[in-house]
């Protein structure tokens, strides 16, 4: 009867473990198909459309209050479709633009009429700012713009599977900076699947407005 019992004990703590790792790898299977699929259309977009929902996307946010105050701005450099915040780096805010080194994003100040720090290509072919350009610290960083795959109404946000803004913003020095998670509005979803290392960002813009995650 104790080994009975015993295995039934091991079957029973068996049991959420298996649950667990099951639920995990299920919603590690929902992100990449998810992003495979709203990768291929943001990419099927023709250049015309997506330059107007870039341009309408960068008057919001130009507009908003978000823009209003903040002195120091980290963005991106558009990749595969992503929306481009290009009009945005002419406003008289300083910019901070990421660099990849291993698995760590390092953040440079770049300005669109820098003659001394030009940009280069980075390892996944994205442009980067010069690794002896000012960096930026979080202490000086006001405010992110912060590039997706996809945003839900809730804050989550998918990204391409690096971890490289998971691991900056579960960061308690980046944590406390506001953040903004830039998407087309085909890629606003109801929601996401979530997993325990996921933190909601705190507005999300696409080219029809901006929005505040319902909580």
């Amino acid at each position: 009867m104790s080994s009975g019992v015993n295995a039934g004990m091991e079957h029973g703590t068996d049991r959420p473990s298996v649950s667990v790792a099951s639920a995990k790898a299920d919603r590690a299977t929902q992100k990449i198909e998810l992003r495979r699929s709203l990768l291929k259309a943001r990419q099927s977009m023709p250049q015309e459309i997506w330059q107007q929902k870039s341009d309408r996307l960068c008057h919001h946010l130009a507009h908003s209050d978000w823009l209003a105050q903040p002195r120091t701005i980290l963005a991106y450099f558009s990749f595969r479709q992503e929306p481009d915040l290009s009009p945005l780096f002419t406003l008289p805010h300083r910019w901070g633009f990421p660099r990849c080194e291993g698995k760590t994003l390092i953040w440079h100040l770049w300005q669109p009429t820098s003659q001394q720090w030009l940009l280069q290509t980075g390892t996944y072919g994205i442009p980067e700012p010069h690794p002896d350009s000012p960096m930026l610290h979080p202490n000086e960083v006001d405010l992110m713009l912060i590039p997706a795959v996809a945003c839900d109404v809730k804050g989550y946000r998918l990204g391409y599977g690096g971890g490289f803004y998971d691991r900056l913003l579960s960061s308690p020095a980046w944590a406390r900076i506001p953040t903004v998670g830039i998407v087309f509005e085909f890629a606003r979803l109801p929601r996401l699947p979530v997993d325990p290392w996921d933190r909601p960002l705190q507005a999300i813009c696409t080219e029809v407005g901006m929005f505040e995650p319902r909580r």
